[in-house]
């Protein structure tokens, strides 16, 4: 009797959860945006436009088309249509609470750590994901800290109840600090230690070294599949995951800000033939024509931090402005987890120093996406592209500017988050009485 009725339940479930499957199928076969005023970054705007979402991906955008039957209509009259916004360096969902250990997940212990990923330690259920979607950020490199090697980050969509499903690129880049004499100040970063030169050219040694042992690794395993003769050389894990970066085959981030660390990453890069993307280079200003003659894309930190003491006022909120007339390509990120939400103010106040303004949007959207090797999939509105889209009351880099609608990989997602709601919920507090003598 009990098995009977296990299995008309179990019948039952199977039944119901086919009916809403088919009811969802039915009823929401895609969305279209109409009289939008659409930015798809890489071509001109589109006024009164039309943009197509089926399942996840763009599947068309333009004047004038047909909007297909059972589409759910958004009409955007007033508002503006830009791709997801993305971070190219952060520590979202790695770092909870700064403050409180136990939520903090950036480092592992050890210098050389090429074969630490970063997408195992995401939390999907932060309470700053929503926060960050919020301000129409979709789109995040989650970077790894620590050592001189920290490791492997993953570019992650922010919609996911896993890890594996926010992922969209894994690795995107083996991240490396360069060596650096490290000066006692009265506010450095936390946990920040002096380091004098001789300390740092111990470091710079033992970099070289490993990536000399890593160049070795793989000329032995390169001659031995060669012909598959003689022994079987000996595994090594750390090296193995080493050694794309050094075939080309996935980026370095290389951490450097003075001048001296600058050219010496870049040279550094250059020897060993790795695809180099500058991180910081909060001195890039006074080397920009050198890193523009090189290539080098460059990832600008914070830009609310301070200058050096000696530096003019506005070294660090012009340094990009400088960067992009000498040709280099810029992109933009927080270096933070609570802060992510404000990665267009980042490249709004570059903009107001003299960066163009389509020069700032593209540094968020299609640069970060061309950096690590994703601008078939993300970094504008494109036939085919995954469907990131933000629709906003004016322009996104401008503080006043809202989200009114939020789009990740095809779902339209609530707006809302843990300060909306501690906001909603602290202005419906009764008004303070004061007690009269």
């Amino acid at each position: 009797m009990k098995g009977k009725i296990s299995i008309k339940f179990i019948g039952l479930l199977c039944f119901l959860l086919i009916l809403i499957n088919y009811v969802y199928s039915e009823g929401n076969k895609g969305y279209a945006i109409v009289n939008a005023y659409i930015f798809p970054v890489t071509s001109a705007p589109i006024e009164n436009g039309i943009l197509l979402i089926k399942d996840d991906k763009i599947e068309a955008i333009g004047k004038d088309l047909e909007v297909p039957e059972g589409y759910e209509i958004i009409n955007a009259k007033g508002l503006y249509v830009y791709p997801g916004l993305i971070d190219s360096s952060s520590f979202l969902g790695l770092s909870e609470i700064g403050s409180v250990r136990a939520t903090v997940d950036t480092f592992e212990i050890g210098n050389f750590k090429p074969h630490i990923k970063a997408e195992v330690a995401i939390n999907p259920h932060s309470e700053l994901i929503p926060v960050t979607r919020v301000n129409g950020i979709a789109t995040v490199l989650v970077s790894p800290r620590g050592g001189t090697i920290a490791g492997q980050s993953a570019l992650v969509n922010l919609i996911g109840w896993t890890p594996e499903e926010m992922v969209l690129k894994s690795p995107a880049a083996i991240h490396i600090s360069y060596p650096r004499v490290i000066e006692r100040r009265r506010f450095g970063a936390p946990g920040e230690k002096p380091q004098d030169e001789a300390v740092a050219q111990k470091q710079l040694k033992e970099l070289k070294e490993f990536l000399d042992r890593t160049k070795r690794y793989i000329e032995i395993w390169e001659a031995y599949n060669k012909d598959k003769k003689g022994s079987i050389p000996e595994k090594d894990l750390i090296l193995e995951a080493m050694a794309p970066a050094l075939k080309g085959e996935i980026p370095v981030v290389i951490s450097a800000d003075k001048v001296k660390e600058i050219k010496g990453a870049i040279e550094l890069a250059d020897g060993y033939k790795m695809k180099l993307i500058l991180s910081g280079a909060s001195e890039g200003w006074k080397c920009a024509k050198f890193i523009g003659e090189k290539g080098v894309p460059v990832i600008l930190s914070s830009l609310f931090s301070l200058p050096g003491e000696k530096e003019p006022y506005d070294a660090i909120y012009a340094n990009a402005s400088i960067l992009n007339k000498a040709g280099v390509k810029v992109v933009f990120s927080t270096e933070s987890a609570s802060d992510v939400r404000n990665l267009p103010y980042q490249a709004g106040t570059a903009s107001a120093y003299g960066l163009p303004k389509e020069e700032a949007l593209k540094g968020i959207t299609i640069y970060p996406a061309e950096i690590f090797g994703v601008q078939d999939k993300i970094g504008s509105l494109e036939k085919g592209k995954i469907a990131n889209i933000i629709l906003t009351d004016g322009d996104p880099l401008e503080m006043r500017t809202q989200t009114k609608h939020l789009f990740i990989k095809g779902q339209k997602l609530p707006l809302t988050s843990k300060h909306i709601e501690l906001y909603e919920k602290f202005r419906k507090r009764p008004s303070i009485k004061f007690f009269s003598r």
